[in-house]
């Protein structure tokens, strides 16, 4: 039996400004083996994109040629070619990919685009096939998807369709002041507090316009009277929290609302939502994308045969 019939009739790769994954896929949707590597775009020249990407999928390719679907950064201006961004509203799952010249004979490459929007101007790249990912979970569902990150996602989604979303750089902010600004001093790089991280939500939902003189107030008490580093870093995350939650508000309020993310994180989520009277679903991002991928891939089917 040939390499090509044992491991992928396709493959989906999800190509990060950090990382790559990619998986053998079998034509119903299902994946046969995975792959994982730190070739992400940040790393990479145009030009190595396609020996990056032969050094993680060489096992799984045959004689002929194997169709390859991708998402992600991969796709911006800095990636192996630009896909550019389908206006809102959109369905996630049909968005037209843009193929890529490869060198190699036994590759036939494919890109999809991210979702922009103009008014407030936003996009998101990666994320929309995580959403697509969640509608194969979740047929039909009306409501607000949240997907928490570096830049959390919030979606309003109707008929299948993505009807608007906004951008926070929520972690992004989190990362920097934890570990770049004076906070990195009194806030431990590990560690929870519930209590402290649910009253610092309700404090910056309620007073977002005081969240700079909050967050020096950390390092304050933290001199002054010993705060703990684990309490700290529970307040600063609750304030960024509930600053983001403050924003997003006619997201959220009176919606169905899920949340999908990293477990650890998509919880701190629902916890807060929930501090707000909101119950939440919660999923594991993780195997969205593939999903997203795979549905990608059967709507590209079906326009093509």
């Amino acid at each position: 039996m040939s390499a090509r019939a044992t491991y992928a009739d396709w493959i989906a790769v999800d190509w990060g400004t950090t990382h790559v994954r990619a998986w053998a896929m079998a034509e119903d949707g299902t994946h046969r083996a995975e792959a994982r590597s730190d070739d992400g775009m940040g790393a990479l020249s145009r030009e190595e994109f396609e020996p990056a990407l032969l050094r993680l999928i060489e096992p799984w390719l045959g004689a002929g040629i194997t169709p390859v679907l991708a998402c992600g950064m991969v796709g911006s201006r800095q990636g192996w070619a630009e896909a550019p961004y389908a206006s809102v509203p959109a369905r996630p799952a049909e968005l037209p990919p843009v193929p890529v010249a490869t060198r190699d004979p036994r590759l036939r490459v494919a890109i999809l685009p991210g979702l922009s929007q103009k008014a407030p101007p936003d996009v998101m790249r990666g994320e929309e096939t995580q959403i697509a990912g969640f509608l194969a979970e979740a047929p039909g569902f009306d409501g607000v998807l949240c997907l928490p990150g570096t830049h959390t996602k919030w979606v309003h989604l109707s008929a299948e369709e993505v009807v608007s979303f906004q951008s926070y750089m929520t972690g992004e902010l989190f990362e920097l002041l934890s570990e770049r600004s004076v906070l990195r001093h009194s806030v431990a790089r590990a560690g929870a507090d519930e209590d402290a991280f649910l009253e610092a939500v309700t404090e910056a939902l309620s007073r977002p316009e005081r969240l700079a003189q909050r967050l020096f107030s950390i390092r304050a008490e933290s001199v002054l009277a010993g705060l703990g580093p684990e309490v700290a870093r529970a307040r600063l995350s609750g304030l960024l929290v509930g600053a983001e939650l403050a924003g997003a508000r006619p997201y959220w309020l009176g919606r169905e609302v899920a949340v999908a993310g990293a477990p650890a994180l998509a919880a701190l989520y629902a916890s807060a939502l929930a501090s707000q009277g909101v119950a939440v679903r919660t999923l594991d991002a993780d195997p969205l994308t593939r999903l997203g991928l795979a549905r990608a891939w059967a709507a590209l089917r079906e326009t093509t045969t």
